[in-house]
């Protein structure tokens, strides 16, 4: 069963995470001749202020 992890920075619309859900599901699935129904997709979204860019939190970049 193959289960892929995905970590974003919080704010994208539920229906964007809805669509990488499914495309990352078609694409795995294709790719590893896996069956849909065994592959799992753990989306985590972070607050900016948890998401560090080049020592800076996201929240404080421009």
């Amino acid at each position: 069963m193959p289960i892929i992890q995905v970590n974003l920075i919080e704010g994208r619309p539920s229906e964007k995470i809805k669509t990488l859900i499914e495309n990352i599901t078609d694409t795995v699935s294709e790719t590893l001749d896996a069956p849909r129904e065994s592959v799992r997709v753990l989306v985590t979204e972070l607050p900016k202020t948890h998401w560090g860019i080049a020592g800076v939190p996201a929240s404080e970049r421009k």
